[in-house]
């Protein structure tokens, strides 16, 4: 399993989330995310260190040293993983969860809908296929 590297969680057949992974891809700057799909092993032993993260599929997870964090604070707290501009969203982190997450919701309910299901897997690059886990 993965060592102390901060790993993003998410829905494996999303397409949104399929491109929201490519995107993070395109515009990190450190390099240090590794990805895991929800349906997986590594989500799969991740939950019974840490069972808020869920069995359902309509939750981001970001796994970072002894915290998961949910929905709209996963995307806040990884933001701090990306280059600038978007790496300012961070400062975000402090806003309640309550009022961030209505629009995330919102998005999760409709997001088959809209970005369809992952049909097929793009393989990961060279270089970044260590960093997918099973």
């Amino acid at each position: 399993m993965a060592g102390s590297e901060p790993i993003v969680l998410y829905d494996g057949t999303c397409g949104l989330c399929h491109r929201s992974v490519q995107w993070i891809l395109r515009h990190e700057r450190d390099h240090d995310l590794k990805f895991a799909p929800l349906q997986g092993a590594t989500a799969a032993a991740l939950r019974s260190r840490f069972p808020e993260i869920p069995e359902t599929l309509e939750s981001v997870v970001l796994v970072d040293g002894d915290r998961a964090r949910l929905r709209s604070k996963a995307f806040l707290h990884g933001a701090r993983h990306l280059r600038a501009p978007w790496r300012w969203s961070y400062a975000l982190r402090w806003l309640p969860s309550v009022v961030l997450d209505l629009g995330y919701r919102v998005i999760a309910k409709v997001r088959y809908r809209i970005w369809g299901r992952a049909e097929l897997c793009d393989l990961p690059s060279p270089e970044n296929r260590a960093r997918f886990l099973p």
